[in-house]
């Protein structure tokens, strides 16, 4: 008695089976939350609330109190929507309220641009603007050994 070959075993059926639902299925992202709360609700919360959630060294800086000039970048990141702003300040905690915005953070050289997301609460903006760059070694210099003055060419 000769088997017919069909289009496989159930189990391989079964397997296709599941691929194919596995396809249509579309992974929904993960709503950010901040310890707990998402971003609304953060937004709405009292400034006394929100800095209770903050860790120890961004919550010292906040209640030792700002200073003019970070308090002055701070009522304009809340009032400009659209503009981007620049700035020198990059011991600024970045709050609820900043998020969706862009900054210029200067990084001793040049002003980095910086789109605020809502990973970035509790952080400071200079986290963000690198004040070294990578160090990129190409091949060695002239001189450099005794056994590097001789190149081969290739």
């Amino acid at each position: 008695m000769a088997k017919t070959k069909t289009s496989g075993s159930s189990k391989a059926a079964r397997r296709r089976t599941r691929k194919k639902e596995g396809a249509i299925e579309v992974r929904r992202r993960k709503e950010f939350t901040y310890r707990g709360y998402s971003l609304p609700e953060l937004q709405e919360m009292p400034f006394d609330k929100f800095v209770e959630l903050l860790p120890a060294r961004a919550r010292r800086t906040i209640n030792r109190g700002l200073n003019d000039e970070q308090k002055t970048f701070v009522d304009k990141v809340r009032t400009n929507e659209k503009e981007v702003l620049r700035t020198h300040r990059r011991e600024i905690i970045i709050l609820p309220d900043f998020v969706g915005r862009r900054i210029d953070v200067y990084n001793g050289k040049e002003f980095v641009r910086v789109d605020i997301k809502p990973e970035m609460i509790g952080h400071y903006l200079g986290e963000f603007a690198l004040t070294r760059k990578p160090v990129k070694h190409s091949g060695p210099g002239v001189g450099a050994t005794r056994s590097s003055k001789y190149m081969p060419l290739k």
